[in-house]
């Protein structure tokens, strides 16, 4: 089963349970955003972050949309920063990972009411 198609419900239309219209799907899915972190012995390795952002509020959806760029720049420097703090050979905080990841989304959009969606934190 390819996970990532399950996330791929974005932007997708969906009928209301009363057939009378349209609305929009509130989840935004994001590329992956990888990090490079040192292994034990001294080689390198990288660690992946699926992201996604879910939010009801269509005029935040929007914002979310057009600030999707500023989003990844974000995401990418929380989990480079995550990476750097990463001891060799031990797995990393995902629930710190995601309120750092939480507190850049809502900086990046100037409010809170979006949420970030974990999708998968990989260490190889």
């Amino acid at each position: 089963m390819d996970r990532r198609a399950l996330l791929g419900l974005k932007s997708q239309t969906l009928k209301t349970s009363g057939g009378s219209g349209a609305t929009q799907a509130s989840y935004l899915r994001l590329p992956t955003i990888t990090a490079n972190i040192m292994r034990p012995g001294g080689r390198r390795g990288v660690m992946t972050v699926e992201t996604g952002i879910d939010t009801p509020d269509a005029a935040l959806r929007a914002r979310v949309a057009q600030s999707a760029p500023r989003l990844r720049a974000a995401y990418a420097a929380v989990v480079q920063q995550s990476a750097n703090g990463l001891l060799p050979g031990t797995a990393p905080d995902v629930e710190r990972l995601v309120a750092q990841l939480q507190a850049a989304t809502n900086t990046a959009l100037g409010r809170a009411g979006a949420r970030l969606l974990i999708g998968t934190v990989m260490v190889v």
